[in-house]
């Protein structure tokens, strides 16, 4: 943790120490150590270490053609914390954002392997097309999605129109704009929700598409309720992402 103990109070950072141990606690994980520096800056983060059956990994990168894609958890929370941060994020906006990200992956995890998938990543810095862009990086298949499946925060496209939208969000589409081609009718706004970086995103679940709908069905049940199939692994273009309306 780094830390403006000269800027702020104690309590904040008794406050951001608590909140890490609840999610700890919920993650059923044990704190093993850390250290704190001061800094101009605040920062908070852990690393994590584990051991995973053989059997049980899940691979990134192993997609097949004809699966579908599921997003567990809306997009847009780099724009609305950007939003935010230019006094221009209302308290709906703010709420939702704050309770997705303080949401694990923990259950959406379980669920995705009782039904059994062949591929799943999160969605977090890169964006939702970069991580997507990373389940075919060996060009063995391409992806399409459908962008009116896609879940989006509240408030998100309106800011995005606007132009509060973080350089982070903006170097996303520029480095994978190769990669992407569009319907004529996708806007410029619309990639750049897609590209946008996420904090705590959802997953990412490459599942055949006989499964999907199960898949989806258990995650409604569970309370993930924006869980959405949003496109699906395609043969060709191989390495591509195309981009429906």
């Amino acid at each position: 943790v780094c830390f403006p103990i000269k800027d702020q109070g104690i309590s904040v950072l008794q406050d951001i120490l608590r909140g890490g141990l609840d999610k700890l606690g919920e993650a059923e994980v044990a704190l093993l150590g850390g250290h704190s520096v001061e800094d101009k800056e605040l920062k908070y983060g852990l690393s994590v270490t584990g051991v995973v059956h053989p059997s049980k990994v899940i691979a990134k990168d192993t997609a097949e053609v004809g699966d579908s894609l599921i997003l567990t958890k809306p997009i847009g929370t780099g724009i609305v914390t950007t939003a935010l941060k230019g006094g221009e994020a209302d308290e709906s906006s703010v709420e939702l954002v704050s309770r997705s990200m303080t949401t694990l992956n923990k259950r959406a995890a379980e669920l995705m392997l009782d039904v059994g998938v062949n591929a799943c990543t999160d969605v977090t810095g890169f964006g939702l097309l970069g991580h997507a862009r990373g389940m075919v990086g060996k060009g063995q298949a391409g992806i399409e999605i459908r962008l009116g499946a896609v879940p989006v925060f509240e408030g998100v496209r309106d800011f995005a129109e606007i132009g509060l939208v973080p350089g982070g969000t903006k170097r996303n589409l520029e480095f994978h704009r190769g990669a992407v081609e569009v319907d004529i009718g996708v806007s410029d706004e619309s990639l750049d929700i897609l590209s946008d970086a996420q904090t705590s995103g959802g997953l990412l679940i490459s599942v055949p598409g006989d499964r999907s709908e199960s898949l989806v069905k258990k995650l409604h049940a569970n309370g993930i309720k924006y869980a959405a199939i949003i496109g699906e692994i395609v043969a060709e273009p191989k390495g591509k992402i195309i981009v429906r309306e």
